[in-house]
């Protein structure tokens, strides 16, 4: 495998891009933040539709969501902006942790014209001061990566999951971390999930979250067939939540689980294999991930999802022969040549980490190219 490198955080963590994000606490600070962003080259702003009379654990998982995208190792520093200066100060200071640079500005007091203008001043000085940052040697133990599939057909439990397991099986021999989540895609399979947890009390807690999940739907009275699986995944010919559970879980690799993580939390067992409890909509997991510490994704594709994410690049493998011809411009990885015979699973494992390894140390994603920059929170039940 080629050299790796990458960003080092003032906290030892290791980044793969060096982004500056202007954070807004709540949805009614998303113009201040799209402002200071059109004013300052090398920024990025992260709108969302949350943060306003949330509580519980709602709250909860709106500070790890917001606090974890700005300290993800892909970003260099952030500014945060919110309406009132409590829950702001209260983000910017979670950020802060980390060492990296962070400034909080609330709106209430100045208005949006002042805010926006102190914010930009400061906006200035980061972009500055990351782009003399270099980036040095990493090791690939150093990588936290996420996976999660979408728009899956026949193809992707067939061979571009398969394809996901066989570098998320090296990446832990070689002392990586790596998330998988996706709780709903897990019906009719979970039991295999569980039987790989590494102690018993982890597999009680799987399965707590699991059945949670399952009587939580069962309370509703719904059927979830057209929203599970997708109109798009019985296009493609999964007819069951079971069979895309089975390719879902292909991707996981063989090895131990030693650790379930709520949404967005960061590990704290070490290097290894993760579950995330998430939802399986695309860009709500992914940001949870980000939001954890995840600084590259792998995606496979059948029918062709289209997703990225502002800071964690997105890389979408295909082994579906029309999806690779029709939606080239998405596809990182064509792995096709494994429905022809024209290359075994080793083979394409090699090709998605070298792929990885290419992202890590500064190509481009598809996704990144094309401006999917989707960060969408995840919110527990209604506000206040």
């Amino acid at each position: 495998m080629a050299p790796l490198y990458g960003y080092r955080r003032e906290n030892g963590k290791v980044g793969i891009r060096n982004h500056v994000v202007i954070l807004p606490v709540d949805d009614i600070s998303n113009a201040a933040c799209e402002a200071v962003a059109r004013q300052v080259e090398g920024t990025l702003a992260l709108p969302h539709a949350y943060g306003r009379l949330q509580y519980g654990e709602d709250l909860e998982l709106l500070f790890r969501t917001l606090i974890g995208t700005g300290s993800n190792p892909n970003v260099a520093a952030a500014v945060v902006i919110g309406i009132e200066e409590n829950w702001t100060r209260k983000v910017a200071d979670g950020i802060a942790e980390t060492g990296k640079p962070v400034a909080a500005f609330s709106i209430e007091g100045y208005g949006d014209l002042e805010t926006i203008r102190r914010a930009s001043w400061k906006a200035k000085e980061f972009v500055q001061q990351a782009s003399e940052l270099r980036r040095e040697p990493i090791d690939l133990k150093e990588l936290t990566v996420s996976i999660k599939c979408g728009e899956s057909d026949t193809t992707t439990g067939l061979a571009s999951c398969p394809t996901v397991s066989q570098a998320v099986d090296r990446l832990l021999d070689a002392g990586a971390t790596v998330f998988f989540g996706e709780t709903s895609e897990l019906t009719g399979g979970e039991h295999l999930i569980a039987e790989r947890m590494a102690t018993p009390e982890l597999k009680q807690q799987f399965l707590d979250v699991f059945h949670r999940y399952v009587s939580f739907i069962e309370s509703q009275g719904v059927d979830l067939l057209g929203s599970q699986p997708t109109q798009g995944n019985i296009k493609g010919g999964l007819t069951t939540i079971e069979e895309k559970a089975l390719g879902n879980i292909a991707k996981t690799g063989t090895k131990p689980v030693i650790g379930v993580l709520k949404p967005a939390e960061a590990p704290k067992n070490g290097p290894g294999l993760y579950f995330m409890d998430t939802s399986s909509a695309a860009a709500e997991c992914i940001t949870l991930m980000a939001a954890a510490g995840a600084v590259v994704h792998f995606f496979p594709t059948g029918q062709g999802n289209i997703v990225g994410h502002p800071i964690e690049p997105v890389i979408k493998l295909s082994a579906n022969p029309h999806t690779v011809r029709t939606m080239r411009e998405h596809i990182d990885v064509d792995v096709s040549g494994l429905l022809s015979r024209e290359m075994d699973l080793v083979e394409a494992g090699d090709l998605l980490l070298e792929t990885m390894v290419r992202t890590v140390n500064g190509r481009l994603t598809s996704a990144e190219v094309l401006g999917h920059r989707e960060f969408v929170m995840t919110k527990l039940y209604p506000s206040a």
